[in-house]
């Protein structure tokens, strides 16, 4: 199963603040970690939304917003996209990881669709074209 496992932002990642040298080292060890356990596919801390822009959808019709963007609840700060055998692996990593902003925060496990959880809905033509994409973006890896 693969799975994104999201940073959730703090007042303090949205202003810029950068984390302490001792938080980067714990950081760093922790991802040394999931890399030799096969577990990291990429991760990435993400900049504040003031450098961000949001495209809202209504029928045929775009808006582009600028950041920042008020609600740091839902916003996030950073991620890492996993291979693990299920939600119970994931969550036993997470709960291993170091605490992100020393303070209250919060981490979310989503597990992401693969091809086979569309069933019918993938026509052969899909399925083929999907896998074409995908070995595309590994070759720019």
């Amino acid at each position: 199963m693969r799975c994104i496992v999201l940073i959730k932002a703090t007042k303090d990642s949205e202003a810029g603040v950068m984390p302490s040298e001792q938080l980067l080292k714990e950081m760093t060890d922790y991802n040394e970690e999931l890399v030799k356990a096969g577990i990291m596919l990429d991760g990435q801390g993400l900049q504040p939304t003031a450098k961000a822009a949001r495209v809202l959808f209504s029928g045929e019709k775009r808006t582009v917003v600028d950041g920042p963007f008020a609600e740091t609840k839902e916003l996030i700060a950073g991620y890492w996209l996993w291979q693990v055998r299920d939600l119970q692996e994931a969550i036993e990593w997470v709960k291993r990881c170091p605490n992100p902003t020393g303070e209250e925060s919060q981490i979310e496990i989503r597990p992401l669709y693969e091809l086979a959880d569309f069933g019918a809905e993938y026509t052969p033509e899909l399925v083929e074209r999907a896998e074409k994409m995908r070995a595309d973006i590994e070759k720019l890896r």
